[in-house]
């Protein structure tokens, strides 16, 4: 089954931006493209006593007019309009699971503004077990011009990163753009080396060598698979949210992996993922792990 690109839209600046965003990802992966918006009636708020009837055809109407710019854009693609009467989590879950990725709109720099859609966007990228890519209204095709590369965090064993990793390759190829791996590590207390890892860290000869050779074996794989795109390795001391933003100053996409973290109050993503949705200035995919 083929699954569409399915972007998140609600008018606003943010969401035009993801709706464009995802337009050119579904035509350079030839995929069809689904538009999803959700709606509430709240009889006492902005529409006064508005019938349901009257508040869908508001609604529709503007995702409509969403749809015809895409498609004045892009005649050929296959484009697909759902309007939805219930709670936004409800409906951008289920419009992920059953996507090849959800692109969503995403508002301001730093940790007060946070997300376009706030708690409920965070539900989503957390719960979901597709990629979530989220996208700020400043983006522009523009943006993914050549030379820009892709960044992908990796961190752990290979099988762990495999998701994020083979997402950003397949990004890359399909934009003929490289990939730029970045790992961070930093000196974890010495009661956390066991007998045979400080056996292979003295094999690698130290801890940088060690994490440059973990992060060239995860990528082995996906540099045969992928041998058109180039590849950069970058390895550094420090706190893996910084690095990254350093590193995707100038990236057309970063890519991150997700583990999600379960509480007493629901799921809620890592602090990586999280420090770079917040920060980052170009758009960010959330991949979960498998």
């Amino acid at each position: 089954m083929t699954r569409p690109i399915t972007a998140g839209v609600d008018g606003s600046p943010e969401s035009h931006a993801a709706l464009a965003w995802a337009a050119r990802e579904a035509v350079r992966r030839g995929l069809p493209l689904r538009l999803v918006h959700a709606w509430q009636l709240v009889p006492d708020q902005a529409f006064g006593a508005a019938s349901r009837e009257t508040h869908d055809q508001w609604v529709r109407e503007g995702v409509d007019e969403a749809a015809r710019s895409v498609a004045e854009r892009h005649p050929e693609l296959d484009l697909t309009v759902d309007v939805v009467e219930g709670g936004a989590a409800d409906a951008l879950a289920e419009a992920a699971a059953r996507a090849e990725m959800l692109v969503l709109g995403s508002r301001g720099h730093g940790a007060v503004l946070g997300f376009l859609l706030g708690s409920v966007g965070q539900h989503v990228i957390a719960e979901s077990a597709r990629p979530v890519v989220l996208v700020r209204a400043q983006d522009r095709a523009s943006d993914e011009a050549a030379g820009r590369d892709v960044v992908v965090g990796q961190h752990g064993d290979p099988q762990e990163s495999t998701p994020a990793l083979r997402f950003a390759f397949e990004a890359a190829a399909a934009r003929g753009a490289g990939v730029r791996a970045v790992r961070a590590w930093s000196l974890p207390p010495m009661f956390a080396y066991s007998p045979g890892s400080l056996k292979l860290l003295d094999e690698a000869g130290g801890m940088e060598p060690y994490e440059r050779n973990a992060l060239a074996a995860a990528l082995e794989p996906w540099r045969e698979r992928f041998p058109e795109v180039p590849v950069t390795q970058h390895v550094e001391m420090g706190s893996a949210g910084e690095v990254l933003l350093s590193e995707a100053a100038r990236a057309q996409l970063l890519v991150v992996g997700r583990r999600a973290h379960r509480s007493a109050v629901g799921a809620r993503i890592g602090s990586v993922a999280h420090g770079v949705l917040h920060h980052a200035h170009c758009p960010v995919a959330v991949v979960p792990h498998e």
